[in-house]
């Protein structure tokens, strides 16, 4: 049995005894967790940095860090005779016993990350303190040196990997490995905005942050739209607390790459944190988008575990469904505005501001130059453009504009007096505040609301605004339990497959929750004899009622209530809100915005597109050169 065994293993023999490896071997290995590439050179540095007291912090790369990465910081700075000490493994300041590691409140800890670098480069550390009469540097292996330098510490780490060949290989091209590099260096940044950082890559400056508030910087990092469209988050709970800024679903992007979380100021990626934000945006926020955000979460560092992993990205929470919870509920609160309050230019302008000196045109050049732009008349054709879309929408192309009952103006009581049919409200001097989306001017191709506020113009998508008004409505009808039904005069009969007869008798509870009436009129029939109060307007009945039955066949009347409850009164919304071509009268118009205001999540549809935007007296005025 034994020879067959070394048959089979033929290396068995040669296999040593057990030994201990060499302190430079461990490093190496070690290195293996810790530097998986520059960037992770440049993550470790950092939080050195930060961890010494930095309030400025240089970093200069070569050919993507491989080639050189050099941090310099005006930290404490280190002793000179403790300088062979910061290279040893596992040396520290930072903890030293159990109690500071399950205390843990700096960025590092492990007493690993200057060691494992020096074991895969060329290093050399030069530090300073206040009181010294000058900086000492040091290399892997040789005493401390006397050196010129201010106060701080400066990491020079030249040729990453030229001792490991086949780790080398592995690295990708320059632009590459500088991609995630910079790509630490902005998470640093956004966590400190107390900091003063600069990136530079090839002897050029690309990044410079001065210090300052967090909104800025992450405004300049994550980029205008974000900038346009966000909102300040400050919550907080028993030992949790939670602030930042995220945006606006009409900020999102293709790819999660604008998500920025950290935990006691350490940059994390946890699925739990994920998971709450993304099902507090599933309300405004459909589809493949991801939002933008950067959000800090305070948390007594007893209830976190950040010893999960090397490289310190993830976190285990002591009770991590009462942090999901809070989390999701910060955001859903901050979320939950009603259109116009806190916010009123929530989306980006469509037109660039102009120069801050323009020279004077004359009547004839400024007619000229709007020739030359394209600026005409519009035209039946020009019209059709804005039609489209709704039109491509199937739903919208079969609405009749007679079609809706007289009591739609119900539910937009009379908001402001009107002397005649043509009359329009005079905006009252106190209303701003109170209206902050103004008062009815007119419609634009039965589209578009145009709308006045005392700051300019009010543009809204009415349809999209009633939707989001609808849905809000059912949900809350649904979480009382208590959805109005309204009984058709006529029932609405229609062709119905036998599996679809069935579904319909077999949920008759859950379509009685929903506030359907639908059931079998004829061995091949189905009849809608109710609808929720809310839908009574829709023009499509059969539509929506083959959509219900639908979902109930894909889902199950369990699940349709509870995992795919929002997506099914946003499909019911949809029907149910006010269509392209609807004529609205001032009333209406001005009904509408009024429960805009009281409508929580209202400046996004359920798609997440904006159902609002404005255009300020200045706006206009650039627009039109007035005063240039």
């Amino acid at each position: 049995m034994d020879t067959q065994r070394n048959n089979i293993n033929p290396e068995a023999d040669s296999v040593g005894g057990i030994r201990p490896l060499n302190d430079h071997l461990i490093s190496q290995i070690a290195a293996g967790e810790v530097v998986e590439r520059p960037a992770s050179v440049v993550k470790e540095l950092l939080e050195n940095a930060l961890d010494a007291g930095a309030t400025r912090i240089d970093v200069k790369l070569e050919a993507g860090g491989v080639k050189r990465i050099i941090i310099a910081d005006n930290g404490r700075g280190i002793l000179a005779d403790e300088l062979p000490l910061a290279l040893a493994r596992h040396a520290t300041s930072k903890i030293a016993s159990l109690d500071d590691l399950e205390n843990v409140r700096s960025l590092g800890f492990r007493g690993e990350a200057l060691a494992s670098i020096a074991s895969v480069s060329q290093l050399l550390l030069t530090s300073r303190t206040a009181d010294a009469a000058h900086a000492s540097c040091i290399k892997p292996g040789e005493p401390a040196a006397p050196a010129a330098g201010a106060t701080g510490t400066t990491v020079e780490v030249q040729e990453l990997y030229y001792n490991t060949p086949a780790r080398r290989k592995f690295l990708k091209s320059e632009a590459t490995e500088f991609g995630h590099c910079q790509e630490v260096f902005r998470r640093i940044t956004l966590s400190r905005p107390d900091v003063a950082f600069t990136l530079m890559h090839n002897s050029r400056v690309l990044e410079q942050h001065l210090p300052g508030a967090a909104g800025p910087r992450a405004v300049q990092i994550l980029g205008k739209d974000f900038g346009t469209a966000h909102v300040n988050l400050n919550d907080n709970a028993d030992s949790l607390r939670l602030a930042g800024l995220i945006g606006l679903p009409t900020s999102s992007r293709a790819t999660a790459g604008a998500q920025y979380f950290y935990v006691n100021g350490r940059y994390v990626r946890d699925r739990l944190l994920t998971h709450a934000v993304r099902a507090a945006y599933a309300d405004v926020l459909h589809g493949e988008r991801h939002p933008a955000y950067v959000l800090a979460l305070d948390i007594d560092p007893r209830l976190v575990d950040v010893n999960v992993h090397p490289s310190k990205i993830e976190v285990r929470f002591r009770d991590s469904r009462a942090v999901h919870q809070f989390v999701f509920h910060a955001i859903t609160r901050a979320l939950a505005k009603s259109a116009g309050q806190d916010r009123m230019q929530p989306h980006d302008q469509p037109y660039p501001a102009a120069p801050a000196q323009m020279p004077a045109r004359t009547l004839a050049e400024l007619a000229a130059r709007q020739q030359t732009l394209g600026i005409r008349q519009p035209t039946a054709a020009y019209g059709e453009m804005f039609r489209t879309p709704y039109a491509q929408t199937g739903a919208d192309a079969q609405a009749d504009p007679q079609a809706y009952p007289q009591t739609y103006t119900q539910a937009y009581p009379q908001t402001a007096p009107q002397a005649g049919p043509q009359a329009r409200p005079a905006l009252p001097d106190d209303g701003d505040d109170e209206h902050p989306l103004g008062f009815a001017l007119g419609q634009l191709h039965g589209i578009y609301i145009l709308a006045q506020n005392r700051r300019g113009l009010v543009l809204v998508d009415m349809h999209a605004a009633h939707e989001r008004i609808v849905y809000e409505q059912l949900k809350t009808s649904l979480d009382l339990k208590h959805v109005q039904v309204q009984p058709l005069l006529i029932p609405v009969s229609f062709q119905a497959e036998p599996r679809d007869i069935g579904i319909a008798a077999e949920n008759q509870e859950v379509l009685a929750t929903l506030g359907f009436d639908i059931g079998q009129l004829t061995p091949t029939t189905l009849a809608v004899r109710a609808l929720p109060a809310l839908l009574a307007g829709t023009t499509d009945v059969i539509g929506l009622a083959r959509e219900v039955l639908r979902d109930l066949e894909a889902y199950g009347g369990s699940r349709l209530l509870t995992e795919h409850r929002n997506e099914l009164l946003g499909t019911l919304a949809c029907h149910g809100a006010v269509r392209a071509n609807r004529r609205l009268s001032h009333d209406e118009m001005n009904g509408l915005l009024r429960q805009m205001e009281a409508t929580e999540r209202a400046d996004q549809c359920n798609h997440g597109r904006p159902t609002w935007t404005t255009w300020s007296l200045a706006d206009l005025d650039k627009l039109f050169l007035r005063g240039q």
